[in-house]
């Protein structure tokens, strides 16, 4: 535990640099004054991503069903969402650049000539990063009850992830979050490797552990069947890899890059290094399915499997990674929701002659009351890591086929957006809350979350994209719209 701590203070000796040489307007607070290079990108933008979803959920997943989640996450969405980082985000830092922009919202908005986009827009993001930073710390609960063998309780964990997560942000903004999280993804890459040889090592090498897998579940060994049906690969991929491009905490990394050529080796590099992470991880997950441990009902296998076969103090220090990778996802979400409640909200809508300065504290004000309330709804524990961050991924995955529309043709119209946008996340939301009688009306909202095996985020995703175009086509541009915002080019 002591290994844990003493990571957590190295990262707030970090943000408290970065508060001392950061400026102190909004635009610093939020984008690092759009100055980030190459490495410090790519390796923000990386350790952003991973998260207890990829870091605890992955492995449970691998160890449950196989190591075909490698194919979901390593292979397709580490192309996908390269593909996307061109398609959206090249051209979300053309506009953000030439306008200004901070949020997704913001851009919408004002090309729209609309209020009411751009706050729908940042509703919903915040209402699907609530359970996405809710999952951080349930992840960092279960890990340091797992680590401790329970002397730490659940609620305890999740209370000193949440904890550091306030104190991080309101101090370090994006720069002092970008410069951790380019330490924390080495960091992360090394130790997982580093498990997968010490763990190999104990058990016999890559052979041994293989064939104890296959030998306790030879559907390991096949492509396909059981979980990994081609509907679920599929619909999973494309889901996740488009709600990451939504995921304010990444799309905002959109609008940070100091060029084009930062931009382009990063989305060109990422396939590389999401598969250096997940290939390890996910195998240690699985490997775990053929090894002689007991993993209680609800725990994660990665703290069970090191116990198991390495040292303690190294079992602590991955952990420590496992940390990591939940406090660069919860200090930019933090972060991310914090600039789309000041820049979507509270300026348009409660104080729109805001300085800079009030609006940046404004932003750590609302940090810490959403952390603390993602904390308080985190002891309920709503269901696994896997089930809650899929919910997010796909809330996210609806807002994406009408932004790629709305980027690239002029044609789209701020009726189409608004339809496009709240029909899809109304039909979802029914599917995602218990269901709840409804008055005078014997029925139940209870649908199926696959149609023909395929998720329905998937269906609900291409609903969106046929409302966006028809709806255009059948409705007028209204006088405050202007489509000549997103008219620019590449120097």
């Amino acid at each position: 535990m002591g290994i844990v701590v003493g990571y957590l203070l190295v990262a707030l000796a970090i943000g408290l640099f970065a508060y001392r040489v950061a400026e102190s307007g909004a635009e610093d607070y939020y984008l690092a004054s759009r100055s980030i290079g190459t490495l410090v990108l790519l390796f923000t933008t990386f350790a952003t991503l991973l998260s207890a979803f990829t870091f605890f959920g992955g492995p449970n997943l691998a160890y449950a069903a196989g190591p075909e989640w490698i194919l979901v996450m390593g292979v397709m969405d580490g192309v996908i969402f390269a593909i996307l980082w061109y398609v959206i985000g090249f051209k979300q830092w053309l506009v953000g650049r030439r306008h200004g922009y901070v949020t997704l919202g913001e851009m919408l908005g004002d090309r729209f000539g609309s209020p009411g986009l751009r706050a729908l827009v940042a509703g919903i993001s915040l209402l699907w990063l609530f359970p996405y930073v809710m999952l951080q710390q349930m992840g960092a609960g279960e890990a340091i009850a797992g680590l401790t063998n329970g002397a730490i309780p659940y609620w305890g964990g999740a209370a000193l992830i949440t904890a550091f997560m306030i104190v991080y942000v309101m101090l370090a903004g994006m720069r002092g979050v970008a410069w951790t999280d380019t330490i924390q993804g080495l960091f992360m890459l090394s130790v997982v490797w580093i498990a997968v040889a010490w763990v190999l090592a104990a058990v016999g090498g890559p052979e041994a552990a293989t064939g104890a897998m296959v030998e306790a579940n030879p559907e390991f060994a096949s492509l396909g069947g059981g979980t990994y049906t081609p509907q679920f690969i599929i619909s999973s991929a494309v889901t996740i890899a488009f709600g990451v491009t939504m995921f304010p905490q990444i799309n905002q990394r959109f609008f940070v890059a100091d060029s084009a050529r930062v931009l382009k080796r990063s989305f060109a590099l990422w396939p590389v290094l999401v598969l250096l992470l997940f290939v390890p991880a996910f195998m240690l997950g699985s490997w775990a399915a053929g090894l002689p441990i007991d993993v209680p009902e609800g725990a994660n296998v990665l703290p069970v499997l090191l116990r198991e076969y390495t040292p303690v103090w190294f079992a602590a220090l991955v952990i420590a990674g496992a940390m990591a990778a939940m406090m660069s996802s919860s200090d930019s979400m933090l972060l991310s929701g914090s600039s789309y409640f000041t820049r979507d909200l509270y300026r348009p809508f409660i104080t729109p002659d805001a300085s800079e300065t009030r609006e940046a504290w404004v932003a750590r004000i609302g940090v810490a009351v959403f952390a603390t309330l993602a904390f308080l709804a985190s002891l309920t524990r709503p269901g696994t890591l896997i089930e809650v961050g899929d919910t997010a991924f796909s809330g996210f995955a609806l807002l994406a086929p009408a932004v790629i529309v709305a980027l690239y043709w002029d044609r789209t119209t701020r009726t189409g957006m608004i339809v496009s946008i709240s029909i899809p996340q109304i039909v979802y939301l029914a599917h995602v809350f218990e269901p709840v009688p409804l008055p005078f009306v014997d029925v139940r909202l209870a649908l199926p979350g696959t149609y023909g095996g395929w998720d329905v985020a998937l269906w609900l995703m291409a609903l969106a994209a046929v409302l966006v175009v028809v709806v255009s086509l059948a409705t007028d541009h209204v006088d405050d719209e202007n489509a000549s915002r997103f008219d620019v080019t590449a120097d």
